[in-house]
């Protein structure tokens, strides 16, 4: 079996590798290609994962390119975690929509939007190139913003499901706090990429016993905590929102505490620098624990288990997705992308049946569906109208006079990264 990583030069590549060296058994790698145009970058991950799998004893062989055709050619699988134009490019993201007074992130609002335009047209480019190297090759992704990316490569005809770890970050924790086995939590996880909710939290299988009120009522402070939402707002839920919500939910709070601090991709920036400055000690065989605060955790385990049921290791298995919503939230065209627990096997991902949603959840995830709609036909099309357009319509936006100049400012400071402007 052989992987290509795209964007592996990546500093999130370790917790990646050393999810294939624990989990040979599950996903049985015998080639892993990271690919990468940043040499330097890439020279450095490269050493780390072949030091992760030579201790931990896998076989597999691991090779670093720049050329990307060469890297995919062959796979059984492509991984995408690049991010057009760096860090520096996110600092851009979190920092100027703060200027109308509107949440500045990398993956939702206005400069998600940015990502979103300058991130799609590389991903379909790099997705006809697998296509025309291996076309039964699955496309694994894993690059934000998950949702319109992962629409782009379906409504484009490739054989890609959209991957997060906010859902199994949730497994994880609420594990932990039921004294249970991650394998024995199933999370009744509904929405879009990034605007989710657990609506239940069952063990043993998607019909066991829903424990969800019972954690609440004994961990829920703790829950509140990591969540950053006032206790009393997620016992009047009754549900756990993903910690995306708090820029709907707290917006405003949000903005003034932006507005107080560096952007987060500032302090990822200065951490990048030392994990590779780590990543280049001869000595270094495992990940660092400074990794963890680099975000991406469980990433590792969740793309083993994907990659894993699409191709055929273990049989078919239940995972929350990115894919087609084909009728399981009603309210949705069949051709949105939403998140959900889905059947995945070597055909692809199919959701499985979703409850029925409350009006308050349902809402905002066709409000941002819209959204997504016209973010997509703007990076597809390009144009300041469907910039201006698609920023209107955002829940977080929804004001001609916010989105008048959030289009200004995100055409001015990606211009290199968008030839029609």
């Amino acid at each position: 079996m052989k992987l290509a990583v795209v964007g592996g030069g990546s500093t999130y590549t370790p917790e990646l590798i050393d999810g294939f060296a624990r989990l040979r058994d599950t996903l049985p790698v015998e080639e892993l290609v990271l690919v990468d145009p940043a040499a330097d970058r890439l020279e450095l991950v490269g050493g780390l994962a072949r030091r992760i799998f030579a201790k931990q004893g896998h076989p597999g062989r691991i090779t670093t390119t720049a050329d990307l055709d060469a890297g995919v050619e062959g796979a059984d699988a492509v991984l995408l975690q690049l991010r057009v134009g760096g860090q520096a490019a996110r600092d851009q993201d979190e920092t100027w929509p703060l200027e109308c007074g509107c949440v500045g992130q990398e993956t939702t609002g206005a400069g998600g939007l940015a990502k979103a335009l300058r991130t799609v047209p590389v991903v379909l480019d790099i997705a006809e190139r697998v296509r025309r190297t291996n076309p039964d090759a699955w496309i694994i992704d894993f690059t934000n913003p998950v949702g319109i990316v992962t629409r782009a490569l379906l409504q484009a005809g490739h054989k890609a499901v959209g991957l997060c770890n906010v859902a199994i970050g949730f497994q994880r924790k609420f594990a932990a706090l039921l004294d249970v086995t991650p394998a024995e939590v199933h999370l009744d996880h509904v929405g879009l990429n990034h605007l989710s909710w657990e609506l239940g939290v069952r063990l043993g299988g998607p019909d066991g016993e829903n424990v969800l009120p019972r954690l609440l009522a004994e961990h829920g402070d703790t829950i509140a905590g990591d969540l950053r939402m006032p206790r009393q707002i997620v016992d009047r839920l009754g549900v756990v929102p993903s910690y995306y919500l708090r820029y709907f939910y707290a917006h405003d709070d949000v903005v003034r505490e932006l507005g107080t601090k560096p952007s987060r991709a500032a302090e990822v920036a200065a951490m990048e620098k030392e994990l590779l400055a780590m990543y280049g000690d001869p000595a270094l065989d495992e990940k660092p624990a400074l990794l963890g605060k680099r975000g991406g955790a469980f990433y590792s385990e969740a793309a083993v288990d994907l990659a894993a049921a699409l191709l055929g290791g273990g049989g078919p298995s239940v995972q929350v997705v990115n894919t087609y919503n084909n009728g399981t939230l009603p309210f949705l065209p069949d051709d949105a992308v939403i998140e959900v627990q889905a059947r995945v096997d070597g055909t692809g991902a199919a959701p499985l049946t979703a409850p029925v949603l409350d009006p308050l959840y349902a809402g905002l995830i066709a409000n941002v569906t819209a959204y997504e709609d016209l973010a997509l036909e703007a990076a597809l099309r390009g144009g300041r109208d469907r910039v201006f357009k698609a920023l209107l319509s955002h829940p977080l936006i929804g004001q001609y006079e916010y989105a008048e100049g959030l289009t200004d400012r995100l055409i001015a400071h990606n211009r290199e990264h968008l030839p029609w402007a």
